[in-house]
């Protein structure tokens, strides 16, 4: 995330008013966190029986692999008419700039609200939601057109979410402390739920979607919170003083989180079962993006400070390559293509973006767009329905 003037004032109010609370999780060891990996089972290709789910939630396809929905080619029916494009929100330039991978070129340049952040594929599918932090607006793109549509007021919406029954909306109000449970099609507020930690941005759900895991940026922690009773239900303070949490993913089995972490420059290890104190596995400077391949395999994991992706084998339970962009690079947030042979990647600090070969990390192209880029989305994808961020889809 870029602090901008509103980030740096909130924050340091939020700081003042922690302090003076004398609240929080428990103190940071300061030497730093023991750098070892979890075990994690690999991933098999049979499939097994879930348990039940969220209520309303679809049904797992294969409790081995929560991303079973998200092979090449299976495309759900919403989706299938809409062309194929990458939505590159321009923190500092307001505008998406839309990309045409065939021609690696830019095709439109939209402006939007102030500060756009992501680029959110909704639930149903149907609609991408341009994140305009300090715009205070979310701005509807109609993935058939291509084109702009209505603004929604929505307070701070940093990033957003939804869950996996498709029931609320969640924003990531980062600047307000609160997660802010909204109906998915009209954002209308349902519930404010204030958190404690600072700086909530990144989230992603249990398997059976009944608790999801939030990343507090500013302070360092993690939030464990109950889906349909929209309640904090566990937090935690990360072991490394300084520690500044961003992505959050699932693994494929459902057992682990990972989340990457700036300032640790590696990815932390969360038992998803018991909410314990998480390992860190080092990757680069700056690890900030994970990403699941389309086979299930592998999650890539940029390391923006370094201008590297790392790769993770999850049956080998270890980093098996990284590469490195060709004259350096920012490389933040991104996607997969549909046909899983494409990373998309946003170069925050270099107004440009990164195709890359997933077969041997070759940068396939390096595209000019606005200043700032940061949460684009790879569009349409594979999956039944989208967990929101810049596309997680089960």
């Amino acid at each position: 995330m870029l602090p901008s003037t509103r980030t740096t004032t909130a924050l340091l109010t939020g700081l003042l008013a922690a302090a003076l609370a004398a609240c929080g999780a428990t103190g940071r060891d300061g030497a730093g966190a023991a750098r070892t990996e979890a075990a994690v089972k690999p991933v098999r290709s049979a499939h097994a029986a879930a348990p039940p789910g969220l209520p309303g939630m679809p049904p797992v396809l294969d409790a081995r692999d929560v991303y079973a929905a998200d092979r090449p080619g299976k495309l759900a029916a919403a989706v299938r008419g809409f062309p194929s494009r990458v939505y590159v929100p321009n923190t500092n330039s307001n505008t998406v700039s839309v990309i045409d991978p065939s021609t690696y070129k830019v095709v439109e340049t939209l402006p939007v609200g102030n500060q756009p952040q992501h680029v959110v594929p909704s639930w149903d599918l149907r609609t991408l939601w341009v994140n305009n932090d300090l715009g205070d607006t979310l701005t509807a793109i109609d993935p058939a057109t291509g084109k702009t549509g209505r603004t929604v007021d929505v307070s701070d919406p940093y990033n957003l979410y939804f869950t996996p029954n498709g029931k609320y909306a969640v924003v990531m109000a980062s600047m307000d402390r609160e997660l802010v449970f909204r109906d998915p099609r009209t954002m209308d507020r349902v519930k404010a739920l204030p958190v404690s930690c600072a700086g909530v941005n990144h989230a992603d759900f249990s398997a059976d979607g009944r608790y999801f895991i939030v990343s507090c940026e500013f302070s360092g922690e993690l939030l464990k919170v109950d889906t349909e009773r929209m309640k904090v239900v566990g937090q935690q303070r990360l072991p490394l003083d300084g520690a500044m949490p961003q992505d959050v993913k699932l693994s494929p089995d459902g057992r682990t989180f990972y989340i990457a972490d700036m300032k640790a420059h590696g990815v932390w290890v969360l038992d998803a079962k018991g909410f314990a104190t998480p390992k860190l596995l080092p990757t680069g400077k700056g690890c900030h993006g994970l990403y699941i391949s389309r086979d299930s395999r592998q999650m890539y994991i940029t390391n923006r400070d370094e201008g590297s992706v790392s790769v993770f084998d999850f049956a080998k339970n270890r980093l098996a390559a990284k590469w490195h962009l060709p004259d350096g690079g920012s490389p933040d947030m991104g996607g997969v293509s549909a046909d899983g042979k494409v990373l998309w990647l946003s170069g925050r600090y270099d107004a440009e973006v990164y195709a890359i070969d997933t077969a041997d990390g070759r940068q396939l192209a390096r595209i000019p767009v606005g200043s700032g880029p940061h949460g684009l989305a790879v569009y349409p994808q594979p999956g039944r329905y989208s967990l929101g961020h810049t596309g997680v889809f089960r």
